[in-house]
């Protein structure tokens, strides 16, 4: 099985901790995002995954490709990097990695995380997995008669179904959807303005394949700062169930707490500081005389006099105020 992850978005909601830094390598409890998707697909799924596909931007800093293969080696996997160099919709993402739809596949977009089980049925072409939204003029959406799926419909301006289409889906025939997304492009088949893969999807499914709906536990978006925030509490929670190892033995712990869960990573010092719970803080950051929960804090970034709630801060950044909620990028100071 291969697994193919389109991440080539710039990810402008989550600005401006995108700007130096991809948003699906942002790090959630020692982990990027997509490291996260994978490792969970890997999981669930019932066959080995021999190879993963990322697509991605052509902006993407020059160590990209490295921390992507080191993902896939983590898997026992082969990696590949295809680069999309125009956003022209989902369809066109997926058309990058080519090369690498053939035989069974799991697409998974990486700005979502889950939890799921996917028994995959004998007998179905693939699975699309989905959860009731309240909104879901703002999603791609599937129709579903006796346990099959009979609709495709993206974005709909009117009500046509709640189940949302999450993002990570199951074709156990790669090259039927390559040549419905090759059909799409040549005959420039657009909706909303984009190549889509729920078209394609529904080409297959005119021409016989039979697709069924999984229903995912729980969904997780990382779309903006106060949702990937709220995700980072999740993981932690899931991360200390699954006895994951969240703080490092190398932390200093001076007149300081931590409040699991949390996830502390290498060389940090806390001085007079109460950590957690649901708190992030990566590798050689330093935190004093700070009280912080329900925070996303990234690495080599000090913090001091601190009372913070709901936070996300960056990389190689510095804070110092009495400021309880911030978004502070890479390599900022604010004091």
């Amino acid at each position: 099985m291969k697994i193919i992850v389109p991440m080539a978005g710039i990810g402008s909601r989550l600005r401006p901790h995108t700007l130096t830094i991809p948003k699906p390598l942002t790090l959630i409890a020692g982990k990027s995002i997509v490291q996260r998707l994978v490792e969970d697909i890997v999981k669930v799924v019932d066959q080995k995954v021999d190879e993963v596909a990322f697509i991605i931007g052509p902006t993407f800093p020059a160590d990209t490709e490295e921390k992507l293969m080191r993902i896939a080696r983590s898997l026992n996997a082969v990696g590949k990097v295809f680069v999309q160099d125009e956003a022209l919709g989902t369809a066109h993402a997926i058309y990058c990695a080519k090369d690498s739809l053939k035989g069974p596949c799991v697409i998974a977009f990486a700005d979502t995380l889950f939890k799921a089980d996917f028994t995959l049925q004998n007998g179905i072409d693939g699975a699309i997995w989905v959860k009731k939204v309240e909104e879901p003029s703002s999603y791609g959406v599937v129709k579903v008669d006796n346990g099959f799926i009979t609709d495709f419909v993206e974005k709909p301006d009117e009500f046509i179904s709640d189940l949302a289409i999450i993002g990570i889906y199951y074709i156990k025939n790669g090259e039927a959807l390559r040549a419905e997304i090759q059909y799409i492009l040549d005959n420039n088949i657009k909706d909303k303005g984009e190549y889509q893969l729920t078209n394609a999807l529904e080409f297959m499914k005119r021409k016989g394949a039979k697709f069924v709906p999984g229903q995912v536990n729980e969904w997780m978006d990382c779309g903006n700062k106060e949702i990937t925030v709220d995700t980072n509490g999740k993981i932690l929670e899931f991360a200390q169930k699954d006895k994951e190892d969240l703080i490092s033995e190398s932390v200093q712990l001076l007149n300081s707490k931590i409040i699991e869960p949390c996830y502390i990573g290498e060389n940090v010092v806390l001085k007079d500081t109460t950590i957690g719970p649901n708190v992030s803080l990566g590798d050689d950051s330093v935190v004093e005389n700070s009280h912080i929960v329900n925070s996303l804090i990234q690495t080599n970034t000090t913090i001091k006099n601190a009372k913070l709630s709901e936070a996300m801060i960056g990389n190689h950044a510095f804070f110092d105020g009495e400021f309880k909620s911030v978004s502070l990028g890479d390599y900022s100071s604010l004091k």
